[in-house]
């Protein structure tokens, strides 16, 4: 058996979890999260804790009892304690603001970029250049906040392109004649 999917998960102080046949629902101060349940997991809430086992003897049960286990961990650390996220622009003038539920960045285009943040994640701007996100999904951290600091980095194309204008640039040298000296 896994031995992710054999440490049982200690429930805190004011998280509930409901399991059905389908799905898992963890209630706690910070929001309510709900997840399918897959087939080949069985998942017992025993005493304030849970517990989670292969439902049959193949290893893909067994790798599934250990994914789901964290995946619910998860859940019940972003319910009762949330994540956080803290980011730093580095550049020139960049600048960052949090206007309600959208991050207002400028970041050395010509117009602002705007992200609009997802209900349940909170953004704020203690300072110009610092960005602090917190939420209690962790699916949402995989993805979002790089997707924030990636609109910062100039694309591919442009360093390529500017790259080659600076190497033709420099390159003044004097083309030498078709001729042949005899």
């Amino acid at each position: 058996m896994s031995r992710v999917g054999k440490m049982p998960i200690a429930l805190p102080q004011g998280v509930d979890v409901s399991v059905t046949a389908d799905k898992i629902s963890v209630k706690g101060s910070l929001g309510t999260l709900v997840r399918p349940v897959n087939e080949l997991v069985t998942i017992k809430n025993e005493g304030g804790s849970l517990k989670f086992a292969p439902a049959n003897e193949t290893a893909e049960a067994d790798a599934m009892s250990g994914t789901m286990r964290a995946l619910v961990a998860n859940m019940v650390n972003g319910v009762s304690k949330g994540f956080e996220k803290k980011l730093t622009l580095v550049g020139v003038g960049f600048r960052a603001a949090a206007q309600g539920p959208k991050l207002n960045l400028q970041i050395g285009f010509s117009h602002p970029v705007v992200k609009d943040m997802p209900a349940g994640i909170t953004v704020t701007c203690p300072t110009q250049t610092e960005i602090v996100i917190k939420g209690s999904d962790r699916r949402w951290w995989a993805r979002s906040p790089l997707k924030c600091a990636r609109s910062a980095r100039p694309s591919p194309t442009r360093a390529r392109a500017s790259a080659m204008r600076t190497r033709r640039s420099r390159s003044k040298r004097p083309r030498r004649s078709k001729e042949r000296r005899p």
